[in-house]
């Protein structure tokens, strides 16, 4: 009987061809149950592609993809790496290319600059949803746009942290990341959520690095593809007003949610959830 000098390697070899078989040659998932959603009969609904900012993660949108669910859509909340912009439309891209049907690509903050990127490209990307977002025009950038009009409190808000540069860095890159000060994190972040939530949001936040923040937006989706935009009127990070300001440049439908703070897809999820619908109910 002979022993096994590489449990480890073993182990992982196993979990490499489980993952082939069940993606097959093309990475293509399985069936949309395999995306978090109950399957439509004949394939018909799209998968939603959830796509977090800065300074939150994907349980952000847990209530709209409860909805979203219970309305018969697979949903993937993206895990957004929060690096560079062109890494991470790199990366939101590389999952819609698992996908084998329709996709509508969902944008919260930041996410919106994401999928701007990422739905360039996709003949299976319906639709843009834009959630309090960026819908950055070429060669823009989330900082520059966040600064247009005034409003946004967010620069007083915010502290930096240094983080050792990745070697494919783009020049320039300072290397910090930004976090928003807990003591202000609900003031600027969710005025409309309970102190107990934002506590723990403050503390689980997850960070943006600021070269990231500042990268140039290439050829934007929304040029080809139709947009849907939720705009919340409380926001005190990106101000309604630069919202208006992109989504009328881009076409959108819109819907204002008076009162909102810019998490308005945790305070008022019910009205994301219609605009995704809307989207999806017109692009079929």
């Amino acid at each position: 009987m002979t022993s096994d000098r590489h449990p480890r390697r073993r182990v992982l070899g196993g979990l490499l061809a489980a993952g082939t078989g069940a993606l097959g040659l093309g990475g293509a998932l399985p069936s949309a149950s395999a995306a978090g959603g109950r399957p439509a009969a004949g394939g018909a609904k799209p998968t939603v592609v959830l796509v977090h900012g800065v300074f939150a993660d994907a349980s952000g949108w847990y209530k709209t993809m409860a909805g979203l669910q219970d309305a018969g859509f697979p949903v993937i909340a993206a895990a957004n790496p929060l690096r560079t912009l062109a890494g991470d439309s790199a990366y939101v891209s590389s999952i819609v290319d698992t996908i084998p049907g329709p996709v509508i690509l969902v944008g919260h903050s930041y996410g919106g600059a994401v999928v701007t990127n990422a739905g360039r490209g996709h003949t299976n990307v319906k639709a843009l949803v834009y959630v309090a977002a960026f819908a950055p025009g070429e060669g823009e950038s989330a900082l520059q746009l966040a600064e247009q009009f005034p409003g946004s409190e967010l620069p007083g808000a915010l502290v930096t942290r240094p983080f050792p540069l990745p070697a494919d860095a783009p020049p320039g890159d300072p290397g910090l990341d930004g976090y928003i000060d807990p003591a202000k994190f609900r003031e600027v972040f969710a005025g409309d959520l309970p102190r107990s939530e934002t506590r723990l949001m403050a503390a689980s936040q997850r960070p943006g690095s600021v070269g990231g923040l500042a990268g140039p937006s290439g050829v934007p989706a929304w040029r080809s593809l139709p947009s849907w935009y939720v705009i919340p009127t409380a926001d005190k990070v990106i101000p309604p007003a630069v919202q208006r300001f992109m989504a009328q440049r881009a076409g959108s439908r819109v819907v204002e949610v008076k009162g909102a703070s810019h998490v308005v897809m945790m305070s008022r999820p019910a009205v994301v959830v219609r605009q995704i619908l809307a989207a999806h109910h017109a692009t079929r």
